[in-house]
């Protein structure tokens, strides 16, 4: 017991308040009610927030319970949790929508049985102006300018929206209402979540004990995972996605993501970084480690062996796969229906013997998703990163937005995404 709380309460945490507290109610082994809340501003969620759902899971582990606040409310106001501006408010059905999808995440990691959904409507449906002035009574424009990203704002003459400043005394309002004894949240949430041990102690509550877990480096190496930065792996990824995305990382950030988001025992570990910081081990097998970890606990152990024997043979040995999406001449045809070039005779088309065609790469790659763009497609091309691989197995890479293809060319957009042409 004693063995599995040190580890809990030690690894990947940034730091608990009070840690002397937490620990002691652990120890007397009554369930707790344990608080996370998010905002559905969005529809799906990365390794980011994995981070600290694992955490959850490991307290449902002891038998305690998590309350999941779906925050029907404040996803229309809009946390900046360190944006520069305001956000976008969200209409009701835009929040339900991307409620549904993300809890359809959320339970890949959290038991499901083991958790209450709360929607914040519940008590906000019929909260009065009233209400309303009697939470604002209880604190002042300068405990909510003290927030880091409020302060900067506020010097640098940014605008701050009064729903913004409602916003933590809402969320603050949550653990009241659920009579919170632990909040979860990324150390980018501290100030919100101490709020809310304020809050239940003005009201009477014994205040909640409060969980931080680190915030993920992203891909890019230099920020903390987010979609807008389009550095994260998604939860909701393809296996081959997810692998090729992890074997992707930075050598650096190894350790980081095999502590912060697998069961790896702490002893591997210690073995791992000596193998590191001695160079007695290629960090590409560790990595390929990491991704088997990360795809077999978000999707199977099949589909991890499947996505490692993918990226070997497709990113290693450069093999295209066998399994490709394939898209028909005539469905090109359709995307290129008002382009005379279309079809071009073989004679003008050097070193052709058959059927070549004069297509836009970006409006196939966009039409069957392989990008989120014709603009995605683009910024590949100037990075060099499509190339024709012909039946012969001669590889072309594409320079312009247009070039020549034939029934039988696989088109390979950056490192694991292919499309053949079919009859």
């Amino acid at each position: 017991m004693n063995d599995n709380i040190d580890r809990i309460l030690k690894r990947g945490v940034t730091e608990v308040i009070s840690e002397a507290d937490l620990r002691k109610m652990l120890k007397e082994g009554k369930p707790l009610r344990l608080k996370e809340g998010f905002d559905p501003s969005r529809p799906d969620i990365h390794l980011g927030h994995v981070v600290g759902l694992r955490k959850l899971r490991q307290f449902q582990e002891l038998g305690h319970k998590v309350i999941l606040i779906v925050g029907d409310w404040t996803a229309r106001i809009g946390d900046p949790s360190g944006q520069s501006q305001m956000r976008t408010m969200l209409s009701a059905e835009e929040v339900k929508s991307n409620a549904e999808t993300y809890m359809k995440q959320f339970f890949k990691v959290i038991d499901k049985d083991k958790t209450d959904v709360r929607w914040q409507s519940e008590w906000f449906g019929d909260f009065s102006l009233a209400d309303v002035i009697s939470l604002t009574s209880k604190f002042t424009v300068a405990q909510m300018l003290a927030r880091e990203d409020f302060s900067r704002r506020y010097k640098e003459g940014s605008p701050i929206g009064i729903t913004e400043l409602l916003y933590p005394l809402l969320q603050a309002y949550d653990s009241v209402m659920i009579k919170s004894d632990v909040e979860f949240g990324g150390i980018d949430q501290k100030f919100n979540c101490l709020l809310g041990r304020e809050l239940q102690e003005m009201m009477g509550q014994k205040p909640q004990q409060v969980f931080f877990t680190p915030l993920l480096v992203g891909l890019d190496g230099k920020m903390k995972m987010s979609k807008s930065l389009d550095n994260y792996i998604g939860v909701d990824d393809l296996p081959n996605e997810m692998y090729g995305k992890v074997m992707s990382l930075a050598d650096d950030l190894i350790m980081d993501y095999f502590e912060l988001l697998t069961d790896v025992s702490d002893e591997e570990l210690t073995q791992f970084r000596e193998q590191m910081e001695t160079d007695s081990v290629n960090p590409m097998e560790l990595k390929k480690r990491l991704a088997r970890e990360i795809v077999a606990e978000l999707h199977s152990a099949e589909a991890a062996a499947k996505a490692q024997t993918h990226f070997e043979s497709t990113v290693q040995k450069k093999e295209i796969p066998d399994e490709v999406i394939e898209i028909s001449i005539d469905k090109l045809r359709g995307f290129h229906s008002d382009d005379e070039t279309f079809l071009v005779k073989t004679e003008d088309v050097p070193n052709s013997d058959s059927p070549t065609y004069l297509v836009s790469i970006p409006l196939i790659l966009n039409g069957v998703g392989l990008v989120k763009s014709n603009g995605d497609a683009r910024r590949l091309i100037k990075q060099s990163g499509i190339q024709i691989i012909r039946q012969n197995g001669s590889k072309h890479t594409v320079f312009e937005d247009r070039d020549f293809i034939q029934i039988g060319d696989v088109i390979k957009a950056g490192k694991r995404r292919f499309i053949r042409i079919v009859n």
